[in-house]
């Protein structure tokens, strides 16, 4: 490979990561205030159809983006009420709703567009394009600049969720109730306004990461855009230990064998030749469980993950 298409490949990586970042750090707020993130998937796929639809109607990403945030935070907070108020099985609501969405936006697609589950193609003018930064060095233009804005709001805000969750009280609170619901309660703090918090904000991260599947790195939405990410995400975020900066890395890796994955595919390599298609596709999630399985059992989770709270008599 020239110094080029290694460029091209790490220019890949960083847009393909993005939503896996969203959705990392979306799964990472709800998990340290104990609710299980299994429905990260569901809630992206909302997010990308909720973005797309409104594009489609509307011609302003702007609204698209803020639609997806609203509808995800809604799926989030019913979530949250089937797990914290009816104290129901996180895994099994997570997956409910993750089946939920995955059947009931193609459906409305078709109900309102009639074109199979899809929604209409955007133009440019519904879509975040590509933005050029002036200046730069001589990987500006492959690594820096080129990228839509989604990217470099990606890359903004993540120092601001790493500050809410380790510089600051509502930070502290929301990780203690992860830890030890019971002493928060007996702090006299609520521990499903805490939780209900959370989900909220993993609720508007994932209708970003929809949104910039729908709308900035695609132009419209298709059945089962999401393709795994939402689990891609999760499993980055269980490598990371629950902390965001290696959960990021995690993503970063994995997108960086879904960039060479495209590269690879057709090439023929020394001694091996030419690799079937079907293997090189599978090298992201081969490597998710790879890092799963020789990784996972040292990795701590928060205390109170996936427990309901009952408060003390």
């Amino acid at each position: 490979m020239s110094l080029l298409d290694i460029l091209s490949v790490l220019a890949s990586t960083l847009r393909l990561a993005m939503p896996l970042i969203l959705a990392a750090l979306a799964g990472l707020f709800s998990e340290r205030a104990g609710v299980v993130a299994l429905g990260l998937e569901g809630l992206m796929l909302a997010g990308a159809f909720a973005a797309a639809t409104v594009a489609a109607l509307t011609g302003s990403p702007w609204l698209a983006l803020a639609a997806a945030m609203l509808v995800s935070i809604g799926f989030a907070l019913f979530h949250g009420y089937a797990v914290i108020h009816q104290r129901g099985d996180q895994v099994i609501s997570g997956m409910a709703l993750n089946v939920l969405i995955g059947g009931l936006a193609p459906l409305l697609g078709l109900s309102w567009f009639g074109q199979g589950g899809r929604t209409p193609a955007l133009p440019a003018s519904a879509r975040f394009m590509s933005v050029v930064l002036p200046g730069g060095d001589v990987l500006g233009p492959v690594l820096i600049s080129g990228h839509n804005l989604l990217v470099y709001a990606t890359a903004a805000l993540l120092p601001v969720l790493v500050w809410l969750l380790y510089g600051t009280g509502f930070g502290l609170r929301l990780r203690a109730v992860g830890e030890n619901p019971h002493a928060v309660d007996a702090a006299g703090l609520s521990v499903a306004r805490l939780r209900y918090q959370g989900l909220a904000i993993c609720g508007a991260l994932t209708g970003m990461a929809g949104t910039y599947l729908a709308i900035a790195q695609g132009a419209g939405f298709t059945r089962d855009m999401v393709a795994g990410r939402g689990y891609l995400a999760l499993a980055a975020l269980i490598f990371g230990k629950w902390r965001p900066l290696p959960a990021c890395g995690a993503c970063l890796l994995f997108a960086f064998t879904d960039a060479l994955q495209v590269r690879l595919q057709g090439v023929a390599l020394p001694v091996i030749g030419v690799v079937p298609v079907q293997f090189v596709e599978a090298l992201p999630y081969l490597l998710t469980l790879f890092l799963l399985a020789g990784f996972v059992g040292t990795a701590r989770a928060p205390k109170a993950l996936g427990q309901p709270f009952v408060k003390s008599r």
